[in-house]
């Protein structure tokens, strides 16, 4: 060795021994090295690819949903105009021409058809039958009313039906329902048990 070499016979920073310049345990050592830098350099790569396909995929799953909304909107107006039209004819009608059963027997039909249209998307009616049971989750009381006819606490008339979509409710009843009490008895005494 040179005593004036700086590297004192080592290689230079960045230079590493070749593999047939070391003992057989380093050189296989450094095969594994070289190994596990390339393994990690193809999962990097697979991982790279794996994330850019999920955020693609999802752009493309957000994409489809909004495109089904507007086609489901798009669907639902095109039905809506169908009435709307039914509507404009009704009132192009000459009022000197038209008698009033006439005008009830239109706006029936307008109806008839907003309802077909609206079962066709999934809408029933939730319109209760007096002496039903009273349900919080799909009627709403407005009012108490007696009724002999009605056990207590049922429902005595419909005001204003609901609508459902499924099992979901949009609008729930509008109901009459008969007091759980009669009307002139006092409320039960609270005895503080």
């Amino acid at each position: 060795m040179n005593e004036h070499d700086p590297t004192n016979g080592q290689p230079e920073h960045g230079e590493g021994p070749s593999p047939g310049d070391c003992d057989p345990q380093i050189a296989e050592l450094m095969e594994q090295v070289q190994r596990l830098q390339a393994e990690r350099d193809d999962l990097n790569q697979k991982y790279l690819r794996t994330a850019a396909d999920s955020q693609n995929a999802q752009r493309r799953a957000l994409r489809e949903q909004e495109e089904a909304k507007r086609q489901g909107m798009t669907s639902v107006i095109a039905n809506v105009l169908t009435v709307l039209d039914h509507f404009d004819l009704a009132l192009a009608q000459d009022p000197a021409k038209v008698t009033a059963q006439q005008i009830i027997s239109g706006v029936r039909v307008i109806r008839d058809e907003l309802s077909r249209i609206l079962q066709s998307f999934g809408v029933q009616e939730v319109n209760p039958r007096p002496g039903e049971e009273f349900d919080p989750h799909r009627h709403q009381a407005v009012m108490q009313r007696q009724s002999e006819s009605v056990p207590p606490g049922r429902i005595v008339q419909t005001l204003q039906p609901g609508y459902a979509l499924g099992e979901r409710i949009i609008r729930p009843a509008k109901v009459a329902i008969r007091p759980s009490q009669p009307h002139d008895a006092p409320p039960a005494a609270w005895d503080g048990d």
